[in-house]
This record gives structure tokens, sequence and C-alpha cells, in this order.
């Protein structure tokens, strides 16, 4: 029997111990540093798999290593991300939340079973192995500042350095069974925009003594748009939204000051600094030019992702070997944003994306939704998959 036959085996017979794992991670979903019982649980499942690793990094994260023979050789990093969201489920499903109000929208919950499957079929290869794999398991994906950077400061990539490290994430567009990667850029940089708009407040039907903080509010929102569609590179993909708006009036009261949430994203950071300054000055000019204050504050987020050309190439070959060239999937460039970008930034990484749509099962919720969920099936091919890569990036007889 060939490893990958093997190892296509073992996750056909650990399949169903891995659902447990995942609507465990479900039922009691925990927020951004707060996976106390998420890391706890974790903790027991490699225990009972006799991995050792250290616990507590970045408060709640989790750093596993499994030695195979000469085990300084190589070594090669597997990340999961463990938190959830603070989303209200609306799915009535056996394993639905139990925390209220806090939900795995994102399948953080799916990244950490595949990991713990992955870890347990490595751990069956014995001696076929030669080399190192490292597990991580990181907290506050969805929270800035990130449990990367964080974890990347308390040595997570540290004794041993990884050659190379592997993230997978679900992807709702794509069908289970499948699986998607780009080389290069990937993932957009992330940042938080705050705008708080100081005006005059009165009653709504004498406008001429106010100064509307919402009517202000509104031309910069749209004068902003410029940053997009004028001043960034037509190459340069750029996103300025705004999902927020905080005005505490009412129909016949104007505010005193309105405040502003968006973000902005894009792939290049020469012009993202330059952007920043565009919209405080565009922002600022433009309350100014109507008789009220302007205060903006921008705060730095995630930066933009890249995949390593050579890795991500590899990681093709490795995946098109098990699940055959038709399943595997060239992606777009996206406008979202993922902290495993500051791995990407110290190792040689690729960051691909594991499909879970199921339309006859009636799974095609997009992420960080309410009704959001998985074709169980893709956790086979996501642990599968995960050991069949760190086998072939290390050696094996």
């Amino acid at each position: 029997m060939s490893l990958k036959e093997k190892i296509q085996k073992l996750a056909a017979s650990n399949y169903a111990e891995v659902v447990e794992f995942r609507n465990f991670f479900h039922s009691f979903p925990e927020l951004s540093f707060e996976e106390l019982q998420t890391a706890a649980f974790i903790s027991s499942v490699l225990d009972r798999y006799q991995i050792p690793h250290q616990q507590k990094v970045a408060r709640t994260g989790i750093v596993g290593l499994i030695k195979f023979r000469n085990p300084d050789s190589k070594t090669v990093a597997l990340r999961a991300d463990m938190d959830a969201l603070p989303v209200k489920e609306a799915n009535d499903v056996d394993y639905r939340s139990k925390n209220e109000g806090i939900m795995h929208a994102c399948g953080h919950d799916a990244h950490m079973a595949c990991l713990l499957g992955a870890a347990k079929i490595l751990t069956s290869l014995g001696d076929e192995l030669e080399g190192t794999v490292k597990l991580i398991f990181q907290p506050s994906e969805e929270s800035y500042p990130g449990g990367a950077k964080i974890m990347i400061k308390e040595g997570a990539l540290e004794n041993p350095v990884p050659d190379s490290m592997f993230g997978q994430h679900v992807l709702p567009q794509l069908k289970s069974g499948k699986v998607g990667v780009r080389s290069g850029k990937y993932m957009a940089s992330t940042d938080e925009v705050y705008i708080t708009v100081k005006g005059k407040g009165g009653h709504a039907a004498t406008p001429h003594l106010v100064t509307d903080p919402i009517l202000i509010s509104s031309h910069i929102i749209v004068a902003l748009q410029q940053v997009v569609s004028r001043l960034s590179k037509p190459d340069t993909p750029t996103v300025l939204s705004f999902g927020k708006i905080e005005a505490a009036g009412r129909n016949n009261i104007i505010p005193d000051q309105v405040k502003l949430h968006g973000t902005f994203r894009t792939f290049d950071e020469a012009w993202r600094d330059e952007a920043h300054r565009k919209i405080k000055d565009i922002a600022v000019n433009t309350a100014k030019g109507m008789g009220a204050k302007c205060q903006v504050d921008i705060f730095k987020g995630y930066p933009y992702l890249v995949n390593d050309i050579k890795l991500s190439e590899s990681f093709k070959k490795y995946a098109t070997e098990y699940l055959g060239k038709e399943n595997v999937v060239d992606l777009d460039l996206a406008m979202t944003a993922e902290d495993f970008a500051y791995f990407s930034q110290k190792v040689p990484a690729c960051f691909y994306r594991l499909g879970i749509r199921n339309e006859e099962k009636g799974i095609t919720s997009a992420l960080h939704t309410s009704t959001f969920n998985i074709d169980e099936k893709s956790l086979e091919t996501g642990m599968g998959l995960m050991a069949w890569i760190a086998a072939n990036e290390l050696s094996f007889k």
C-alpha cells in the first residue's frame, strides 16, 4: 500500500472522530483570546495522541511537535485558528452553539478538527517519515492585533524554525472535495477607519440654526469614494467601505456629532500609507468647508498575505496527486484579510482553501453569517490533505 493510500485510509477511519471534534468546537464556541475550553479540549486530545505540546502561547494558543526519524532534518508547520465570532446562530442542528450570541461562523471549528485529524494520521505513520511537524493552534484570528503576531513574538516559529508552513481555510463558494490556491499576493491588508464629525445639533425643524453632522457625514462618505475611483492606481485593488454610522438623534433631533466606522484594504504598502493621508485630508477638509470639525483615526491591521510562489506550486502538485487535477482550482485575489500574513512574512508559507459547499444538502451560506455550515465530508478531505502535504514536505520512504 502506498503512503497516499495509507493516509486516505486513515482519514476515512478517523472521520467519525474528527466530526465529533468539529461538533464539540461548534457547540462551545469562544471569542478571541477567550478560547479556554477550546484549548483545554485540544490539549486533552494531543495528550491522548501522546503529542508533546506547549500551552498558553499568546494566552490560549498551543504549539505541538511530532518528531520522526532525524527530527532536525526539516520542519513543516501546520496552522489552525481557534476563535469564533459574535454571531447568533440560526441553524437548527444538534451541534448548534450553546454559547448564546457566539458562533463558529467562519469555519475555525473545522480548521481545528482537521488539524487534530491530520496529527493523528501523522502519528500513525511512525518511522515512514523523517523530520518534524509543528502543530500551531492559533487564537484570535478575528480580532486585531490577532494571535499570529503574538505567537510569533512568543517563539511559536522557533525551536525549530519551520522550513515551510501551511494554513487551511474553508471556502463556501468551493464545492466539497475541492481545494484552491493562489500563488503570490492573495489576500488584502486591512485597516480600521474611525471618523467623528462634530457639528452643532438642534431641532430638525430649524436646520438654519444647526451645523448638521449627518449631512456633512454623507458628503464625507461620498467624497471618500474618490480614494478608490480616482486616487488609486487602476491596477492596485483597493476597497474603502463604511459599515457603521452612529448618530444619536431622532426624527426631529439633529445630533451634535456623527461617528463613521469603516475599513480600508489594498495590496500595496506605499499606497496604503498614502491612502491613509488622503482619507484624513478629504474628511477633515470636507467637514471644515461645511463649518464642522472632524477627527480621523486609522488603525493599521493585518498586512496583505503573500503565498510563497515555489511553495504554492508544490501545494498544487501535492493536492493534485491526492485529490486529482479536477479538484484543484486557481483562486482570484481576495479583499478579505488574514493574520496568517504575519507567518508568511517570517517563513515560506502557503494559505489555501478547502471547499465545503454542498448544494444538495443546502450548505451554501457565506462566511460570517448566522446560517453558515459545512459539508462534513470536507473534514475527511481536509485532514487527509494536510497529512499528505506534511509527508511530502518532509521525507518519506
